[in-house]
């Protein structure tokens, strides 16, 4: 990530600083699949559901009128 800021502050090609800003949020998505990878697997293969999905949370409209006008 200093990286990254280091390509920016020294005004490096927008293509570059793309591409590095690529890199980084390729290698932190792929390590969130491989930490759910191993969960996903053993709940399809054992037929149990072993994955806890959080509740949903129900938002008012009031509570969507104030958040859209900050």
């Amino acid at each position: 990530m200093d990286d990254l800021l280091d390509m920016i502050i020294a005004d490096e090609s927008p293509s570059q600083i793309s591409d590095a800003l690529k890199d980084v949020l390729y290698a932190k998505s792929a390590e969130r699949v491989d930490a759910f990878r191993p969960l996903v697997a053993n709940s399809t293969f054992s037929g149990e559901d072993q994955i806890e999905v959080e509740d949903e949370v129900e938002v008012s409209d009031d509570e969507l009128e104030t958040s859209d006008s900050v």
